[in-house]
């Protein structure tokens, strides 16, 4: 049965279907239609940028970053073993290597002390996954890359409008990518964007959103026909999604100050249970913004996670675990990895419980949410 607390609800900001409409009219709704450029300028506006491509998915983005980075059989990149296997993946369609490395405990990004000794000759890139929509400590990585000559993609699917100490992540590395997928802050569906943060790799990277062509600079009347002059593929989103997208841009201020308040909610209510340590909460450092995508509680084992998702799921309420860790993973064994080589990172991905959290959860299924679990551990006492 359908939970009447679910975990996710899609909002719709108002807006979305009018837009869609006018695309239609407009009779332009593949890409590089209207609604696709208005989102580009306004994602390069928060990010900095000079460039910022729309995408069919974050996937797609990470893919095209790595294929800006020029991987190939004889490189390794760097990224947490907990994340979503797009990361990884974006490395081995290239033929490279993915190289975990533990999380740290407080945020559980990436941790920046053992990036340094990950690396060797053959390490052409760090990727970076802001969990959560918490920066990494984006001032080591940025330190260690310059030092090691190695480029920097920033996962930044659940970050959108966070920032590391005022900077936009996604606007911080030579590459971020984000997510629009139905489940983060803002969203079409399934989409992405590929931001885009050194000059020079602007033109190459358009040519590879559309299939190794040069149609971009055509529809710009740079050249008189286009033709084939790289790899690449389909990666460029329509204006549909675009148009959808749009109407949630105009209610980002809505969205953000929501989640917000939900957010704080939650630390506000679950903070006894925290005291009494029965539970952990999210850690979000002074120098952060967090975009609050994801509220979770870390029980202190799994045999106790397993519990409270049932009790919550006999009220109706669904909570939900995340990432399997990819070096444990069916994939990842055959990449040598086995268990017990991230301890920080096992740890976290069997306690870690992710509460509902969605822009019309209401305070009064909020207030239901917390006291299902202030009785679970009530129970247990």
């Amino acid at each position: 049965m359908k939970p009447r607390i679910p975990f996710n609800k899609p909002f719709i900001a108002g807006g979305e279907l009018e837009h869609i409409a006018e695309s239609v009219r407009a009779g332009r709704i593949s890409g590089g239609g209207p609604y696709m450029k208005r989102c580009e300028e306004y994602l390069e506006e928060i990010c900095g940028a000079p460039r910022v491509l729309l995408t069919t998915s974050c996937t797609a983005a990470m893919e095209m970053a790595a294929l800006l980075c020029d991987l190939g059989p004889e490189d390794e990149v760097i990224l947490p073993s907990y994340t979503f296997v797009s990361t990884a993946n974006a490395v081995l369609l290239r033929g490279a290597r993915p190289v975990f490395v533990d999380i740290r405990r407080d945020t559980k990004n990436l941790d920046e002390n053992l990036v340094e000794a990950a690396i060797t000759e053959r390490t052409k890139a760090i990727m970076p996954v802001h969990y959560a929509g918490i920066g990494c400590e984006m001032d080591a990585l940025v330190q260690i890359a310059a030092a090691h000559d190695l480029r920097i993609i920033e996962d930044a699917a659940q970050g959108l409008g966070a920032c590391y100490k005022g900077q936009p992540l996604g606007g911080i590395g030579d590459f971020g990518a984000f997510s629009f997928h139905e489940t983060k802050n803002v969203i079409c569906g399934e989409g992405g964007a590929l931001v885009l943060n050194r000059p020079e790799d602007v033109e190459r990277a358009e040519i590879l959103r559309e299939k190794g062509t040069d149609r971009a600079k055509f529809f710009r009347g740079e050249i008189d026909k286009y033709t084939w002059v790289d790899v690449g593929s389909s990666y460029v989103s329509s204006d549909l999604l675009a148009a959808f997208l749009w109407g949630q841009f105009e209610q980002m201020d809505r969205i953000a100050a929501k989640r917000r308040s939900i957010a704080e909610a939650y630390f506000e209510q679950l903070a006894p249970l925290a005291a009494a340590g029965h539970l952990e909460l999210p850690v979000v450092p002074n120098h952060c913004d967090s975009n609050h995508h994801i509220f979770y509680v870390l029980p202190r084992d799994m045999a106790t996670r397993t519990a409270l998702i049932a009790h919550l799921r006999a009220r109706s309420i669904l909570a939900v675990f995340h990432y399997v860790p990819l070096h444990a993973s069916p994939m990842g064994q055959r990449l040598g990895y086995e268990e017990g080589m991230f301890p920080v990172t096992e740890d976290v991905s069997a306690r870690l419980l992710r509460l509902p959290f969605y822009f019309e959860l209401t305070p009064e299924d909020q207030a239901e949410v917390t006291t299902a679990i202030t009785e679970f551990f009530g129970e247990r006492t």
